[in-house]
């Protein structure tokens, strides 16, 4: 098991747009297999991997009893329906905030070998999707929230105990895979 330690709200790495992904190697590999290790460990239902440090687009996800990753990820609203729901990030951990997301969403891209993947999903796993990519284009949860949510949001966020502590490494105790 290889849990990576967690980069935390005020990281400049989750502010900068990730890189596409162009070597599909043991490296790629070995950084999904991180990303999904360390999802696992902090209970997330997804982890992106700017969120170890790492500035290329690529993201897990375990929604639902489905493990998957996506690298190189395009994102494509399916409908127009949204949905206001409870949202978190283990680059913010302990806090949860309601976050208007689209509900069916539909994401393209490539497996860690370069093979062509698709993914649908809606409610979480579509919440989940949209997430990850904010992750990857230097977006956090939070910069989605109206401006009064986002304000009070902030102002709970600089007050938590991690604030300014760069980062923090899930325990690890049972891995579900």
């Amino acid at each position: 098991m290889s849990v990576t330690p967690i980069r935390l709200y005020g990281d400049p790495v989750l502010r900068t747009p990730a890189s596409p992904v162009v070597d599909f190697d043991r490296e790629l590999e070995q950084l999904v297999a991180d990303l999904t290790d360390t999802m696992f460990a902090a209970g997330g239902a997804g982890l992106a991997a700017p969120q170890l440090g790492v500035g290329l687009r690529v993201f897990t996800w375990f929604v639902d009893g489905e493990v998957g990753h996506l690298v190189n990820p395009v994102v494509t609203t399916v409908g127009d329906e949204v949905e206001e729901g409870p949202e978190g990030c283990l680059s913010i951990p302990g806090y949860s905030f309601d976050c208007r997301r689209h509900l069916h969403v539909a994401a393209t891209g490539v497996d860690l070998h370069g093979e062509p993947l698709r993914v649908e999903g809606s409610h979480l796993l579509a919440r989940a999707v949209q997430h990850e990519v904010d992750h990857l284009d230097g977006v956090l949860f939070v910069d989605r929230l109206d401006e009064e949510a986002r304000a009070a949001a902030l102002a709970v966020i600089a007050e938590a105990e991690w604030a300014g502590h760069g980062a923090w490494v899930p325990r690890v105790e049972v891995s579900p895979h």
